[in-house]
C-alpha cells in the first residue's frame, strides 16, 4: 500500500513517474469539456474519501475534479458532521471503519501527527491534502507548471522568498532534493526552515541556500515562489508577523534581480499588497492560474499512483 504524506517519503524515480503521467494525462485531454471523464476510466468504480479539518477552496475542487476525471467518486466529510476529531471515536476507528468503504483517502488537517496517527491505521492509501508540516501535493503541481513552462527542473533555479517555517518550504526543500534544483530562501532568522529538514537535505548534497537578504536568494533565479505571510495555523501575533516580513515582499523591484524570464509562482489564496504585489500576481510572470488548474492534474497522477 501506498501513501502519499511527505515528498520525502517517495523515492527519486517514482516521483518523475507521477510528474510524467499527469502531463501525458493532460495532454489527452485537449478538447475535453472540464468535467468529462478520461477515456481510459482508471479508476472506474473507485471512491475517494475526503476529510477536511480545515477550510478549503482548491483542495476540495480539485481533488473532487481529479478522482472524478479518472472515472471515480468522491465523499467529503467534515468533523462537525462526522464523530472523528470530536473525540466520540478514535483516529484508529475512523481509519478502520472508512478503510471498509472507500479505496482511498484525502485528509486537510492542522496537524501532521493526525495524519500519520491515521495513516497507522488506515488499511487503504492516505494523501496529505495539507498539513502544517509539508503540502506536498501542491509542490508537486508547481513542478508540473514548471517544467511545462521551463523544462526539466533538475538544476534550475528556484527562490523562495517570505516565511521559510511553513509547510510549502519544507516541502520545496523536500522536493529540492528529489528533483535536484538548487534552492534559495529568503526569510527572517525567526522564520528560518525546519533544522531537521535542513539537515537532512545536506545530508543528500542538494544545494540549498538559506540568507536574511530577499536580493541575494532571488538573483539569477528560474522562478520566485511565495505564501501568505499568515497561514490558518499561525497562533501567534499576527501583526508583529507581518511586520517582521515586510521586507519579504516580492514586488517589482525585487524580481528585476531575478532572471529576465523568470516566472512568478504563488500557491494561494493571496494576501495582495502584503506577500506579493498586484502588479506581480496579475502581471506576465505571473503562472498562478496555471498552478491552481494544475493541481487537478497532479492530483490526479498521485491518486493513481496510491492505487496502482
Amino acid at each position: 500500500m501506498k501513501n502519499f504524506l511527505n515528498i520525502s517519503d517517495v523515492n527519486s524515480t517514482e516521483l518523475r513517474k507521477i510528474v510524467e503521467d499527469a502531463k501525458a494525462r493532460k495532454s489527452k485531454r485537449l478538447g475535453f469539456n472540464k468535467s468529462q471523464v478520461d477515456n481510459d476510466k482508471p479508476l472506474d468504480g473507485k471512491s475517494m474519501i475526503m476529510i477536511f479539518e480545515k477550510p478549503s477552496t482548491r483542495t476540495r475542487v480539485s481533488f473532487d475534479i481529479a478522482i472524478k476525471q479518472l472515472g471515480g467518486s468522491s465523499i467529503v466529510l467534515n468533523p462537525d458532521g462526522i464523530h472523528y476529531g470530536k473525540g466520540d471515536e478514535s483516529t484508529k476507528d475512523t481509519a478502520r471503519v472508512l478503510s471498509e468503504y472507500a479505496d482511498v483517502i484525502m485528509i486537510r488537517t492542522s496537524s501532521h501527527k493526525n495524519l500519520e496517527e491515521f495513516g497507522k491505521y488506515s488499511l487503504i492509501p492516505l494523501i496529505n491534502g495539507l498539513s502544517d508540516q509539508s503540502h506536498p501535493c501542491q509542490v508537486m503541481s508547481d513542478i508540473l507548471t514548471f517544467e511545462e513552462l521551463k523544462g526539466n527542473i533538475k538544476g534550475k533555479n528556484l527562490s523562495w522568498v517570505g516565511d521559510g517555517a511553513n509547510n510549502m518550504s519544507h516541502s520545496f526543500i523536500e522536493a529540492a532534493v528529489k528533483f535536484e534544483f538548487n534552492l534559495r530562501i529568503a526569510c527572517p532568522k525567526k522564520y528560518s526552515p525546519n533544522k531537521k529538514i535542513l539537515k537532512w537535505a545536506v545530508k543528500n548534497n542538494t544545494k540549498i541556500k538559506v540568507t536574511t537578504d530577499p536580493k541575494e536568494a532571488v538573483k539569477g533565479a528560474d522562478c520566485i515562489m511565495t505564501d501568505k505571510w499568515v497561514s490558518m495555523n499561525d497562533k501567534g501575533d499576527k501583526k508583529k508577523k507581518k511586520k517582521i516580513l515586510k521586507n519579504y515582499q516580492v514586488n517589482q523591484k525585487l524580481i528585476k534581480h531575478a532572471k529576465p524570464d523568470a516566472i512568478f509562482m504563488h500557491c494561494l489564496p493571496v494576501g495582495r499588497g502584503e506577500e506579493v504585489t498586484d502588479d506581480v500576481i496579475d502581471g506576465k510572470k505571473s503562472v498562478v492560474w496555471q498552478q491552481a488548474l494544475n493541481r487537478v492534474h497532479a492530483q490526479k497522477s498521485i491518486i493513481k499512483w496510491c492505487l496502482d
